[in-house]
Formats: C-alpha cells, structure tokens, sequence
C-alpha cells in the first residue's frame, strides 16, 4: 500500500535497534516526504547479549556505544528528534503501568501525532517490548476516539500470523533499502553478526530470501470502546 499523509509521527521502541528492523524503511520514506519524526527510544539497550563481532565493546562501554549507534542510525533515517527516555534495559517490564503510560501520553499531548510506530502487545516476544507496547496502547485507549493517532504495530511471535492474521500494512520500503541496510549497519555492535552471515551465505551461493529488506509490514491496531 502507499504511504498515507501524516502530520507528524512518533516512534517508540525499548531498544536501540528496534527501530531499524522494524520500521527504518518506512521511517525514511515519511522523512523523504517531508513528514516529522519524534522516536523515543526508552533505554540504550546497555544489557544487549552482543558486544560486536570480532567483540569491540565491554560491558562498560556498551552503553554509550549503543548510544552513537542510535544517533548514527536517527541520521541515516533522517530523524531529528531522538528523545532518549533514560529507563533501565531489561527492566521496562518492572516500571509502574501509570508512570509508562504518562510517559506516552505526555508525548502524545505535546507532539499530536497521526501515527505512531510500536509493538503489538502479546506478539512482541521480549518482555520490554511487551510492556512499551502495553503502555503505547492503553495512552492511545484513553483519548477520544476522534482524537486518537492510527497505531501501526510490529508483531513477530511464532504465533502471530496463526493468531490474528497477516499484517495489514504492507509498505514497500525498496527504494529506500540502502538506507534500511545503512541503519542496521549503524547498529554494529548487535547486528554485525548478523551482516556477516549473510555476506558469507551470498558468497556460498545460499542467499537468504531479503524480501524483509523490501517490504516492512504492520498490523493497524484496533481499538476496542
């Protein structure tokens, strides 16, 4: 489907990276069209399981690396407004609901987006993730209807499709892909391994199918009054 114009957009994620496997594509495109972005990134990520490949970080230094990471990934997306939150990695989960919630909609109340970027509650595996979801959604169930940005979610549970269906938000981000593989490779310190897998499956003659690298896809969460 073709983008749908937004008056400004607000991403929020736990984890630096989150937004580069999800929505980098997409992301670039509305920036492409002009179209503000706020993401806030809710921690640094500074509990990440991998420190490089060859290793480069400690877990001393982890967190600020992840940090330029972040800020090397917003600026290959074209994101001006990062808003890092400053909770605790692998400990989202453990905040107060009402804190989270007010942390969105604080948001929300200053910045009036149309469309905010995040993770489907029940679907998103890690508990961080699931708790960011949690609070995104209840914020969002709050307003008035009429008043309430679309919510375009990221679902990747075993049992999703089986669940709730397919995606119904498919963006073609092709024309963007370098950028999409830019913010990935910004990301290094976790994703390294990963690029190097699949250089060395390419050079084997075995490529892995790239289409996630072509089409991002949504579920757009319905609200139940």
């Amino acid at each position: 489907m073709s983008l749908q114009p937004q008056r400004q957009i607000l991403v929020v994620f736990p984890h630096p990276d989150d937004e580069a496997f999800s929505s980098a594509g997409t992301i670039r495109l509305y920036r492409n069209a002009g179209v503000p972005v706020t993401y806030a990134c809710l921690t640094l990520g500074e509990m990440g399981r991998n420190l490089g490949n060859p290793p480069f970080a400690t877990r001393e230094s982890l967190p600020e690396i992840r940090r330029k990471e972040l800020k090397d990934a917003c600026e290959v997306m074209g994101i001006e407004d990062l808003r890092m939150m400053g909770l605790r990695d692998k400990t989202v989960e453990f905040e107060d609901d009402e804190k989270m919630v007010k942390l969105v909609t604080d948001l929300i109340d200053e910045l009036n987006p149309s469309l905010i970027f995040t993770f489907y509650p029940g679907y998103a595996v890690h508990p961080d993730h699931e708790a960011t979801a949690r609070a995104v959604m209840e914020a969002v169930r709050r307003m008035k209807p009429e008043n309430r940005p679309t919510v375009y979610a990221c679902a990747f549970a075993n049992n999703t499709v089986a669940e709730i269906g397919e995606p119904n938000v498919v963006i073609d981000v092709s024309s963007v892909k370098q950028e999409k593989v830019k913010a990935l490779q910004a990301h290094a310190s976790q994703t390294a391994w990963m690029i190097e897998e699949s250089t060395k499956r390419v050079e084997e003659g075995r490529p892995m199918s790239d289409s996630w690298l072509h089409y991002e896809k949504f579920y757009q969460y319905h609200f139940e009054d």
